[in-house]
């Protein structure tokens, strides 16, 4: 009884400030996006050497924080993900609380998967320690064992986007049908979805076709979330609509 009255408690608070927390809501967004392209654009993109061991084992050793720093970029922007699911679902209930919710939850299970997936980005560290236990291997073994690792974290990565595809495609159907918010939004999301479910079954099924596509066909990807972050910190929700639709309390 507790919990449930403290889930109608919150749900009542987003009901009287739905402006103020869709406005929230797109700034945490934004960070999302802008620690993500951190961590595998600029702190991954510059130390990983495609197809070096050697050579990204260096650069990982030369710039350890870098590495670091990318790790836990990577971690706040998880913490970052579960208000915004929180904030989606709020939104997006007046529409179809069932399909709000099952858009949260596939949202959350990737979440956990691309934060366990992390301990793949630890390994390195750990190979490049002074430790005695690790003279067992040569330094060339250590150098591949540290490149399978970060392997393994691109596919971590991809299965952990499976599970977000999925989530923009039935949040972009909610966006689209809710008045409230532009159908255009919602398309591009579902769009986003798309790219990111091709991009990932390509990865599993066709990893040369996956990389011959790469990086152009998470564009729409970056275009769809992009504007959904700037629309909510720039516009919010329209008020008037949101009032009209059933279960929606101002």
């Amino acid at each position: 009884m507790i919990a449930n009255a403290d889930r109608i408690a919150m749900a009542s608070s987003f009901d009287r400030h739905a402006q103020r927390y869709a406005r929230i809501a797109g700034l945490l967004y934004l960070a999302i996006i802008v620690l993500g392209a951190f961590g595998e654009m600029y702190a991954r993109g510059t130390l990983v050497v495609s197809g070096d061991p050697a050579a990204t084992a260096r650069a990982i050793s030369t710039s350890n924080f870098l590495w670091r720093a990318g790790i836990a970029g990577d971690l706040l922007m998880h913490v970052f993900d579960v208000p915004v699911i929180v904030f989606f679902y709020l939104l997006l209930r007046p529409v179809s609380e069932g399909l709000a919710l099952l858009s949260a939850l596939i949202n959350l299970v990737q979440t956990a998967v691309l934060v366990a997936n992390k301990m793949n980005l630890l390994v390195p560290l750990f190979l490049h320690e002074d430790a005695g236990y690790l003279k067992a291997f040569s330094p060339e073994q250590l150098q591949a064992l540290s490149y399978l690792a970060i392997k393994a974290h691109g596919f971590g990565f991809g299965i952990g986007l499976i599970f977000f595809g999925f989530a923009c495609l039935v949040r972009g159907y909610l966006v689209f049908q809710c008045g409230y918010l532009p159908k255009a939004l919602g398309v591009l999301l579902a769009i986003a979805g798309a790219s990111y479910l091709v991009n990932s079954f390509a990865l599993l099924l066709a990893p040369d076709f996956a990389s011959a596509i790469f990086p152009g066909v998470l564009m729409p990807a970056l275009v769809g979330e992009l504007a959904m972050c700037l629309w909510l910190i720039v516009k919010g929700v329209n008020v008037e609509k949101w009032k009209q639709r059933p279960g929606a309390r101002v």
